[in-house]
């Protein structure tokens, strides 16, 4: 009996589940909010498929899932609007990312992050369990006009409060290894912090057009691709001249770590113009390189961290150039990073991929002695 029941109960969990993959198409999010839409449109989160990402796409390419399975795994957080969900995380099942489906194409979607209830804490990744009424959506404005195409709850869930909601995708992704290969806080700092507050800033426009408000969460999500400039003022440059060299401090207020993605690598670079020439210091990389067997690996063959020198949570790093400064020098320092590992970027076919290879400028500080 109690095996018949634990059936019946896991059955109707599994209708439930398909019975929430129907979410509002983002085009029908336009009409009403159409500067929040303009912003989305040209994020991260609506180029989330191998096909409008040339990364996502290049590492995809080599997955064991789409050269063996042709399955979608990946679906879970980068298309979990799609109707064929399911199939992309049920093994044996075949079902690839397909930019004619618009349930594919609208990326991680509107109504999709808006009706996440809850989130279910996991060692591998977390899930987002979604509300299973359709156009009842979660918000942050406790005042707001009254929407005649959907309900709006904005007292009935923390996430959206504390700005959390993001890490159900955001928080950790273990492989089979048990290796985290991508974290925003492995110690689950985050629980504090806020995600929302930094990377969907207030800017200038009504939520609504519908309504006359001064801001807006930006949906643009600034970060490592987009709009990285907002996210400048977390992270403070400074320089120590001493009498033989000078130390540059870099102070990463944030709760997770300057970059997170292990294909990523930080780098600081700093010349010092005297008398009209630059001088070109050496580079200073940021990095945490995943491998197999003392080689670096793609991240679902990675069993461990060979190297770990990106700038960690709250930390403030100080690099020394045994370099004396003299009076009139002119320092220049600038953080930034690229994508993709230029050391990866050949072997996955990117070295003429805009994208993966240029230096993208994060800050840029200059010292006058």
């Amino acid at each position: 009996m109690l095996k018949l029941t634990s059936f019946i109960f896991i059955v109707s969990l599994l209708v439930a589940n398909d019975q929430v993959h129907h979410f509002a198409k983002n085009q029908e999010c336009k009409s009403c909010h159409s500067q929040i839409y303009n912003e989305f449109e040209g994020s991260m989160h609506t180029h989330s498929i191998p096909q409008k990402d040339p990364i996502h796409n290049a590492v995809w390419s080599k997955h064991p899932h789409n050269q063996k399975e042709q399955r979608y795994a990946c679906g879970k957080c980068h298309t979990p609007a799609a109707n064929n969900l399911d199939k992309m995380k049920t093994k044996g099942k075949k079902a690839l990312p397909d930019v004619t489906n618009v349930t594919h194409t609208d990326g991680i979607s509107c109504a999709y992050c808006h009706r996440i209830e809850r989130i279910e804490k996991h060692k591998i990744s977390n899930i987002n369990i979604i509300a299973t009424q359709e156009k009842n959506y979660f918000g942050t404005r406790k005042e707001h006009a009254k929407s005649p195409f959907h309900k709006i709850s904005t007292n009935e869930n923390r996430l959206m409060e504390n700005g959390n909601v993001c890490i159900g995708c955001h928080s950790h992704k273990a492989n089979k290894f048990g290796l985290n290969v991508c974290s925003t806080n492995i110690a689950n700092e985050m629980d504090g912090a806020n995600c929302v507050s930094c990377h969907m800033l207030q800017v200038k426009g009504s939520v609504s057009d519908m309504t006359q408000r001064k801001t807006h969460a930006f949906h643009g999500f600034a970060g490592s691709h987009f709009h990285s400039d907002m996210l400048q003022k977390y992270v403070n440059i400074s320089l120590l001249r001493e009498i033989d060299d000078f130390v540059v401090n870099i102070d990463n207020q944030t709760s997770h770590a300057l970059l997170l993605h292990p294909l990523r690598v930080g780098i600081l670079k700093v010349s010092v113009n005297r008398g009209g020439k630059k001088i070109q210091l050496k580079d200073e990389v940021f990095v945490r390189v995943i491998g197999h067997n003392g080689k670096p690996a793609m991240p679902w063959k990675a069993s461990t961290t060979l190297r770990d020198t990106m700038i960690k949570a709250n930390e403030k790093r100080s690099v020394k150039y045994d370099f004396a400064l003299q009076k009139g020098d002119s320092v220049e320092v600038v953080l930034g990073w690229y994508l993709v590992n230029p050391n990866a970027a050949k072997k996955l076919n990117l070295q003429n991929e805009k994208i993966a290879t240029d230096f993208v400028e994060f800050k840029k500080e200059r010292f006058e002695f």
